[in-house]
């Protein structure tokens, strides 16, 4: 199935795709904000294995930029962008759960609701709606 464009200057973004949409740039910043640190960590930090320290920064600084760019495909209407959203979503409750596991809960459970929260956004009926699937 195509990608389905809608166009944007008949109709505002419903409140839901618009909420998921900002949720989703401020989970890039938080991330791109982590890659950050790890970046500061890399240059400053003794390692004992350098490869993986840069795979690691390298994961976090792609994740910023795909959740960036898909929150602004889902601004643009691009459905093509709501499957790849529900997914990294989806990613966050293995994160949390073993952050739960680890002693983290304050943080593991709150991740786990952002991704359960936003993919409820994405899989809405006005957002549904906006892109296209009827």
């Amino acid at each position: 199935m195509a990608p389905v464009t809608i166009d944007a200057d008949a109709h505002p973004l419903p409140t839901t795709l618009h909420w998921a949409v900002r949720l989703l740039r401020a989970e890039a910043v938080a991330l791109g904000l982590v890659a950050v640190w790890l970046i500061w960590s890399d240059l400053t930090a003794p390692t004992h294995d350098l490869v993986s320290a840069l795979l690691v920064t390298a994961f976090a600084l792609a994740g910023a930029a795909a959740l960036w760019a898909l929150g602004g495909a889902l601004a643009r209407r691009r459905s093509g962008g709501r499957a790849p959203a529900i997914v990294l979503q989806l990613m966050l409750l293995p994160v949390g759960w073993y952050m739960i596991q680890g002693g983290l809960g304050w943080l593991g459970l709150p991740l786990m609701a952002l991704g359960l929260g936003v993919t409820a956004l994405l899989v809405s009926t006005p957002t549904n709606r906006a892109l296209g699937f009827h």
